[in-house]
């Protein structure tokens, strides 16, 4: 089947699975898009299932600015194809957090080049560049876990900074990382205790939030 009726068959298929209340819900909570069918996640999983990865067909439906085109590209783009500088436009082309969740979970995390390329993209100065590479690295820490003490002290100096200087977007982002980063061993819940145990007392709203949020993730570990 060639790529434009692939792609009009893609779009048939997302029409006829639209849902005006979640695409309406999801304006109201400030989500905004250009065309939004509001169609579920499993939905667009479904659809893509019917198709095989490719990287043209991936290509070209991350260039729809449609919401379920860019989350379905993510699904059937191959990671083999997708070279670092594909990743960068990608991620240039993130505007909001459901795309960065989805695009870390479905592609990013799987890069082979992902652990060197997310420290790359939280030292960035975008919003949602940064949110990427905390997302990615949050996947990485789940899968993996482990880290050169130089890439540690590296990736904690940059997580608590933006925690506490950071928008809140990209706060939460680097608070689930710390958060993935604790949970992996009892050795790495004390690391960040001891780094953040000066905030104890601390009148500051962010240090106070970035204190009781490791002393909760290590009471549970």
């Amino acid at each position: 089947m060639e790529l434009t009726e692939q792609l009009k068959d893609i779009k048939t298929e997302l029409r006829l699975s639209m849902n005006g209340a979640v695409s309406q819900s999801m304006r109201e909570k400030g989500v905004n898009y250009k065309l939004n069918f509001g169609v579920e996640l499993p939905r667009i999983k479904s659809i893509a299932a019917k198709y095989e990865k490719d990287h043209k067909l991936a290509q070209a439906l991350w260039k729809e600015n449609i919401r379920e085109c860019k989350i379905m590209a993510a699904l059937l783009q191959p990671v083999d194809t997708f070279f670092p500088e594909i990743a960068d436009i990608w991620v240039e082309d993130i505007h909001n957090v459901e795309i960065a969740e989805l695009t870390s979970m479905n592609l990013f995390q799987y890069l082979p080049y992902a652990p060197a390329k997310s420290f790359h993209w939280i030292a960035d100065e975008s919003e949602y560049v940064q949110v990427c590479g905390f997302l990615t690295i949050a996947r990485l820490l789940v899968q993996k876990g482990e880290m050169t003490e130089r890439v540690t002290e590296e990736f904690l100096d940059q997580a608590i900074c933006v925690v506490l200087s950071a928008e809140f977007t990209v706060r939460n982002a680097a608070a689930l990382a710390i958060r993935k980063f604790m949970e992996h061993s009892e050795e790495h819940a004390f690391l960040v205790c001891r780094m953040v145990e000066g905030y104890a007392s601390s009148e500051n709203e962010r240090e106070q939030f970035l204190y009781n949020m490791v002393g909760e993730v290590a009471g549970n570990i």
